[in-house]
């Protein structure tokens, strides 16, 4: 696996129309693997004031397009991910950021799984990540965690009239692994619907 990471020029046309209209980033990176699509999770994160385009990907790709639409400078950074990914241990405990779609599903006539529905408050925000935790391999730090950022986003899907609306929650915190196997595959694959817009991606960093 290969974690990249762009900086994104703000004064550029194309990276404004982007930040509203996620589509536009999911597009330019499916565009770096013409041959073939493979599992990508991509997400935006700002750090220090700026804004950056991570990408997680199984083989390294050129990025350049990418960088040339929505980034400064001249090339990506990226370096290998299972290097981050042989440290998870259970009973480690890590500084982790997750950017997701959290939802239930509401049940509706002729609908095995039904509709899903965002979850807008943030007690429910909280609750559904709690249950998503107990699923993919770790736990949540009591009181050293929280939602950061709830917004909406809404868009054309693709060239039809249909828009697109969907919740990006970010969550932010401690968590403790509990199945290191099975956190890895999260890490890996990400948790949650919305993976084409920049949602699902769970990053750790600052191992305590």
């Amino acid at each position: 696996m290969y974690l990249t990471r762009i900086q994104l020029d703000l004064t550029k046309t194309k990276t404004m129309q982007a930040l509203v209209a996620p589509k536009l980033f999911h597009g330019a990176i499916e565009c770096a693997e013409p041959e073939g699509r493979t599992r990508k999770l991509w997400r935006l994160d700002t750090l220090n004031g700026n804004q950056y385009l991570l990408i997680l990907t199984e083989s390294p790709l050129d990025f350049s397009e990418v960088v040339r639409q929505f980034g400064t400078g001249t090339c990506a950074e990226t370096k290998k991910y299972d290097v981050l990914l042989d440290r998870i241990k259970n009973g480690s405990k890590w500084q982790f950021r997750l950017k997701a779609n959290p939802v239930v599903y509401k049940k509706i006539a002729q609908s095995k799984r039904g509709k899903p529905v965002a979850h807008i408050t943030t007690a429910y925000q909280e609750e559904w990540l709690e249950k998503q935790a107990a699923k993919h391999g770790f736990a949540l730090e009591e009181d050293q965690w929280l939602v950061t950022e709830s917004k909406w986003y809404r868009f054309r899907k693709g060239d039809s009239r249909q828009y697109v609306r969907i919740l990006a929650v970010t969550y932010e915190g401690v968590l403790t692994v509990t199945d290191a196997e099975c956190f890895q595959l999260s890490l890996m694959q990400g948790i949650g619907r919305g993976k084409a817009y920049g949602l699902g991606m769970l990053t750790v960093a600052g191992e305590h």
